[in-house]
């Protein structure tokens, strides 16, 4: 059972990672991309985050600190969010098809697709991936976690606020509508 806690969570991250890596062939060219500094303005707080979360170096000890118990329980839900939202957001990838980018981006022929998960959120591939974050922070049940949540958050927040211009200077009133209509993270909300 070991074997599982140690193994379970770097193994949904990677299979997520090697989804992204292979869905990526045959995108749409880019016709406008966002700067290498915006880039890296979301990159690095997402890098960071993943740090916090792997801990592949030694954290200072106020990270550390727990805030849920070391129990089965808050490992078992974290996962179950997490693939919740590696579902999710993997579901929007392969929807969204050729006009996805890491960066932000208008495609060549770039369509606004409002349909599937879209219909849900306008960003649900930030949302499944926020959600997989915070599931996983759960699962470590410390403040390295919460700290990682708040990084991912903010990263999403900055992308999005560039995506949403940049979709509604492309669709104009039919953006518009579609956000509106439809909320950007939170189903319902």
């Amino acid at each position: 059972m070991f074997a599982v806690y140690k193994y379970l969570f770097p193994v949904m991250w990677s299979a997520c990672a090697l989804y992204w890596v292979v869905m990526a062939r045959g995108n749409k060219a880019s016709v406008r991309r966002e700067s290498l500094a915006s880039r890296l303005s979301h990159f690095v707080p997402l890098a960071l985050a993943v740090v916090l979360l792997s801990r592949p170096l030694p954290l200072p000890s106020i990270l550390a600190v727990r805030l849920l118990p070391r129990a089965a329980w808050g490992f078992w839900i974290g996962a179950v969010l997490a693939l919740a939202g590696f579902l999710f957001a993997a579901w929007a990838r392969g929807y969204i098809g050729r006009n996805w980018s890491a960066a932000v981006t208008v495609k060549a022929g770039h369509e606004l697709v409002t349909t599937g998960p879209y219909a849900l959120v306008r960003h649900p591939i930030y949302s499944g991936l926020l959600l997989a974050f915070v599931g996983t922070a759960f699962a470590r049940g410390d403040l390295a976690g919460v700290l990682a949540v708040v990084l991912v958050w903010g990263a999403f927040h900055r992308k999005m606020r560039l995506e949403e211009r940049w979709m509604r200077e492309q669709f104009g009133p039919a953006y518009d509508d579609y956000a509106r209509r439809v909320p950007a993270l939170l189903p319902g909300a």
